[in-house]
């Protein structure tokens, strides 16, 4: 049987038969690209797991070198004050910065306003709007 015998001409085709090729396929095509989304979407998925361990790690280690270099600060300035005072200090220094920065934090909060994307909903919102006023035309 040649090529042209297999495969059915599309003219002899009803609109159905047309119409019910065409949805399995578009299904098919649809399966297809949820695969390759959700095989991508694993990989990167592995990749920023090993970033985000590797970025935790690296936070630990900061954490341990700060605690390093306060000790080092207190050792520092024991030696020109008792060593009781020289901790007193530098936790004072330390008291004054993490207020700093809290009160940055709190700020830049109230200025992003709630969690909500509200240039999304607003989008989202006169998308619909237009496609109603059209649908009513």
């Amino acid at each position: 049987m040649s090529t042209a015998e297999q495969e059915p001409r599309v003219a002899d085709d009803s609109v159905g038969v047309l119409v019910s090729r065409a949805s399995q396929q578009i299904s098919e095509l649809v399966r297809e690209e949820m695969r390759l989304a959700r095989t991508e979407m694993t990989d990167k998925g592995k990749r920023y797991g090993k970033g985000g361990g590797l970025f935790g790690a690296a936070g630990l280690l900061g954490v341990l070198a700060l605690q390093a270099l306060t000790a080092t600060c207190i050792a520092a300035l024991a030696l020109v004050l008792p060593l009781w005072a020289s901790a007193l200090v530098i936790t004072a220094v330390l008291g004054i910065v993490a207020a700093l920065t809290v009160l940055a934090g709190r700020k830049q909060v109230a200025q992003a306003g709630p969690p909500a994307p509200e240039q999304t909903i607003d989008s989202v919102k006169a998308d619909l709007a237009e496609i109603k006023e059209k649908a009513h035309r």
